[in-house]
Parts: structure tokens; sequence; C-alpha cells
């Protein structure tokens, strides 16, 4: 028996993987989301996401791709896991990732099979979407110029290419690498902390989703909670996934807010 038997749940409501059943559509998040489709449809070129760790920008990304019709939209996703990308890697992934059969290996070549790709999905009547999570780890000035490049490729109705950034907040340095591109961002989001009720509203949500049975968690434990996590999304997760295991091996039948601190004393978090 694990936990989920235990408290008769069909499936663990607090997994820090990105899972698009369990998205909680906060005042916050629905506005980003609404404040970049807008920079989408009028091809305004970049736009960027910044947050803290935790804060749920890699789940508003995903949000966001979901949302862009494949009929209206080439979009796609790109994830940077390492600070060690070149510029020609990236570009040839971007090519990869527009559906650009055998990239070449010449960069000028390469942009302009990107060029080229672009053109067509803008005859097609389609836009394309570049999504870009954890930018700030490109801390490269040359990087920064291929982006600016890319995006000086224009119609009479607007960009060819449109980008989403997501990041931590220093990428607004990386971004400083190069200051033309910088001054072409035309909306910037900063995504915070979910407030108190923000917080339980997102707990209860997500017990929903797995179908808990009422009062599982305390107001206290919900409370405590917010306490310890500070609002963000991925904490939050964090300390009831956890509370949930403490639970269990302990057979309370709800969570209070007693096992709430002792998981957070575990977690070595400060908490209110």
């Amino acid at each position: 028996m694990d936990y989920l038997e235990f408290y008769r749940l069909k499936e663990h409501p607090f997994s820090n993987i990105v899972d698009t059943r369990f998205y909680f559509n906060s005042r916050q998040q629905s506005n980003a989301v609404l404040k970049l489709r807008h920079a989408i449809e009028s091809r305004r070129g970049l736009s960027i996401v910044v947050g803290d760790i935790g804060a749920g920008k890699t789940t508003l990304a995903r949000r966001l791709l979901e949302e862009l019709d494949e009929d209206r939209y080439e979009a796609a996703l790109l994830v940077i896991i390492h600070s060690s990308v070149s510029s020609d890697w990236l570009l040839k992934k971007l090519a990869l990732q527009l559906e650009i059969r055998e990239v070449k290996d010449s960069k000028v070549e390469i942009l302009g099979q990107i060029y080229r790709r672009l053109a067509e999905i803008c005859e097609q009547g389609r836009t394309t979407v570049i999504l870009m999570d954890e930018v700030q780890m490109l801390k490269s000035r040359e990087i920064m110029e291929e982006f600016r490049g890319l995006l000086n490729m224009e119609l009479a109705d607007g960009k060819m290419v449109n980008m989403v950034f997501f990041g931590l907040p220093e990428m607004d340095e990386v971004l400083s690498l190069d200051e033309p591109l910088k001054q072409r961002v035309s909306t910037r989001i900063r995504l915070t902390a979910f407030s108190e009720e923000e917080a339980k509203s997102y707990m209860r949500h997500r017990l929903e989703v797995a179908e808990a049975g009422k009062g599982l968690f305390t107001e206290e434990a919900l409370h405590a909670v917010y306490n310890c996590s500070h609002g963000l999304p991925r904490l939050i997760n964090t300390i009831c996934d956890n509370a949930l295991l403490d639970g269990f091996l302990f057979k309370s039948e709800v969570i209070d807010e007693q096992v709430i601190r002792s998981v957070a004393l575990d977690l070595n978090l400060s908490c209110d």
C-alpha cells in the first residue's frame, strides 16, 4: 500500500512533473497568456516572462503552447538544459523545430533555410512562434545577436517569427549582452508567488483533480503550507507531496499543521 491507496487518491496530486490536467488558471497565469497571445497575434516579435525558481514559468510555457492552434500557428518549445550551447547548435535546433529537412552545416546556409521556411509558413497564413525556456543559461553575446538577426526578418504586417523567452530574473542581464535585442522586447511579464488565498485555491484544485476527499488537508495545514512555501507553486507541491507520504507512514487520516511543520523542518525550509 502507498499513500494513493491509503488516502483513496486517483493519482499523485502534487507531482512537480508538468501535467496540464492539474493546470491552475490563476488570475496571474490567465493574464499572462492573454498578453502573450496578443503579442503573438500582433506579430510583435519578442516577449519575455521572468520569475523566481518555482514560480510557474515552465507550466505557463506548456499552457501557451497547448493554446496555439496548429492550424494557425507553427509553434515549438525549446528548453535550454546547459550553458555551453553554441550559436551553431541553437540555429540547427531551431531549424529542426521548424521541420526543415537536411539542415546545412554552414551558419549562413542555415539562416537561409530558416528564412525560406518562415516565408513558407507566412504564405500558408500561419504564424511562427518559438517558445524558449531557461534562457538565462544562454550567456553569449553571439547567441543574442543571432536572436536579433532572426527578429529582423519581417514582412509588411509584422515579424516573420515571434519569440517568447522564459527565464529567471537574471535573463535581463543576458539580454543586455546585446542592447538592440533588449530594446526589441515588446512585452515583459513578471510571475510572482501566489497570495495566501491563491495558494489555498491551488492546493484545493489539485486535490480535487486527484479526487481527494474533502478535508484531507485541514485549514491550518493549508495556511502552514503557504507560510513555508512563501506561495511558490513548486515548493507547495514538494511540501504537500512529502506531507502525504508522512501522513501515510504515520497513518494520519488527515494532514494537519503538525505534519506540515515536520515536513518543512526535514526540507530545511524557513516558515513564517
